[in-house]
């Protein structure tokens, strides 16, 4: 019987970082000139937020996120994203995470 516990254990041990994990994508560099040009020319208010914005931190409630338009490509599309300063931040919605700073 401890053996079985004690395997449970173990393989709960090492899939608990599986879980913790930040979603990360890969954006290329043609494709983060595409969106910059693209807050650019739509003359898009940038938010401020007191706490740092990092990938893998939470946006609070009062930041609105924007839809990520169909041209910024097909991976984009599920994440939302606001503009901070000089940086595009792409965030995941449901959790308001952020998974990706586009400076």
């Amino acid at each position: 019987m401890k053996r079985i516990i004690l395997a449970g254990v173990t393989a709960l041990a090492l899939a608990a970082p599986a879980y913790a994990q930040t979603t990360t994508i890969t954006i290329e560099p043609e494709q983060r000139t595409k969106i910059k040009q693209y807050v650019i020319e739509k003359k898009m208010k940038p938010v401020t937020v007191q706490e740092e914005i990092r990938v893998g931190a939470t946006l609070p409630s009062s930041v609105e996120l924007h839809a990520v338009p169909a041209d910024w490509g097909p991976g984009l599309t599920r994440y939302r994203y606001v503009y901070s300063g000089d940086d595009i931040v792409l965030v995941e919605p449901s959790s308001r995470k952020v998974i990706q700073v586009i400076e």
